[in-house]
This record gives C-alpha cells, structure tokens and sequence, in this order.
C-alpha cells in the first residue's frame, strides 16, 4: 500500500509505503500520526503514486499542462536508464584516465603516502635517522608529503606526551 501524503506544517508531498503508526515530513520534521496526514491518494501501485504525486507538484508550479503531455513517469524512468553514459565512459571522454582517478579515491588523505599515516611517518623518522634534528625530521617527513607545520606540531606534542626527548635540538625516541 502506497500513499502520497501531504504536510500541513510545510506543504511538502511525499510518498509512505505501508501504514506506520506515526510519520514524519522529510522537509520540516512534522511528526503526525498516520490517520491524522491529508491522504490524496490511496493505492497499491508504487508507480500510479509516483504519478499522482508528480501530477500535483507540476499543477502546483503552474505546469500542470506540459506535464499532462509527457509519458508516465516510470516509462521516462526506463527511457533515462537507457540513454545514461557510465561514469567511467564520461570521464575518457573528458580526457581523464579512469585508473588515476580510481587509484586517488583509493588513498586516504591522512595518509599521503603507503609509508603510513603522518604520524607514522614522522616516528619512522625518529626511528630510522641517529639523533635528528627537527630540520632533518621535516626532510624526511617531507619527501613522503608530510607538511613541515605538521611536522613541527607532532614533534611537540610527541615532546610534550614523553614520547621523545629533545636535548640540544636533537631527538630521540623513549
């Protein structure tokens, strides 16, 4: 059972699928029993309830004519899916190869690189170097894409937690 529904708070129509006990406008938030929202119909077609919701916005914009003119709405539903161009075809049309594209939505932002997190990569630094500076630090965090006031922040924080100990500019880890 399908039902448009309307709003008296906001006007908004939307469709309900089934009787629940209370419904709640997707626009405004209204929160109204079921018996109590204005029903403008009642069926037991999904697509006849799509239809008429449809049929009520256009009259309501004052396009009611042009829309008594076009096919039902599930039939532009399929007319749509036929006629779509995947995504991956649109972006080789615009000059773009699709495997960069996909490869970058793979990565993390936090993590610049496959060394790790910022983070990481900055403890790997104070493992890896003999007693760095803080300028050797950002050397090293940089060539794997770490900011240098990432870099400056962590060293501090990390000083500051007991983590490392700087003693004459130079670092270690505890």
């Amino acid at each position: 059972m399908y039902a448009v529904v309307g709003c008296s708070e906001c006007s908004n129509l939307w469709l309900i699928e089934g009787r629940a006990e209370t419904t709640q406008c997707p626009r405004c938030g209204s929160r109204r029993k079921y018996e109590k929202r204005k029903k403008f119909v009642e069926t037991d077609d999904r697509d006849h309830a799509r239809e008429v919701r449809a049929s009520m916005l256009a009259n309501r914009q004052g396009h009611g004519d042009a829309f008594a003119e076009l096919d039902s709405v599930s039939d532009l539903e399929s007319q749509v899916e036929d006629g779509v161009v995947s995504d991956d075809e649109y972006l080789e049309e615009s000059g773009l190869d699709v495997a960069d594209i996909e490869a970058a939505g793979d990565r993390d932002p936090r993590q610049p690189t496959s060394s790790g997190s910022r983070k990481e990569i900055v403890e790997s630094a104070l493992e890896e170097l003999d007693r760095p500076t803080e300028d050797e630090v950002i050397e090293y965090a940089g060539e794997r894409n770490v900011p240098a006031e990432y870099v400056e922040s962590a060293l501090e924080k990390l000083t500051r937690r007991g983590v490392v100990s700087e003693s004459r500019g130079q670092y270690r880890l505890l």
